[in-house]
C-alpha cells in the first residue's frame, strides 16, 4: 500500500521541480533537475512508481520525454490526493 505521505512527497517534490524547469533558460540548471529528479525516482516506493509509470522503464528519466513525464506525474499525484 502506498502511503499518503509518499504521494504528498512525491508531489511536493515534482511539483517543486516542474516550476522551476518550466520557466529556466538556464540548460545546467534543467539538468540538474532532471539529475535531481531522477535521484529522486531511485528513492520512491516501488509500487508508487510502478503505478506512476505503468511500466514504463524510462518514466521520469527520459530527457526527451521528461517534462511531458513529470506533467503526467503531477497531475496523477494530485488525482491521489484528492
Amino acid at each position: 500500500m502506498i502511503s499518503k505521505e509518499s504521494i504528498e512527497i512525491a508531489y511536493c517534490f515534482l511539483h517543486q521541480k516542474e516550476r522551476i524547469y518550466r520557466y529556466s533558460t538556464m540548460e545546467w540548471q534543467r539538468e540538474d533537475i532532471e539529475y535531481a529528479i531522477a535521484s529522486f525516482v531511485d528513492e520512491m516506493p516501488d509500487e508508487l512508481y510502478d503505478l506512476l509509470s505503468d511500466g514504463r522503464r524510462d518514466y521520469l528519466l527520459s530527457h526527451e520525454r521528461f517534462a511531458a513525464d513529470m506533467a503526467d506525474a503531477i497531475a496523477q499525484l494530485e488525482q491521489m490526493m484528492a
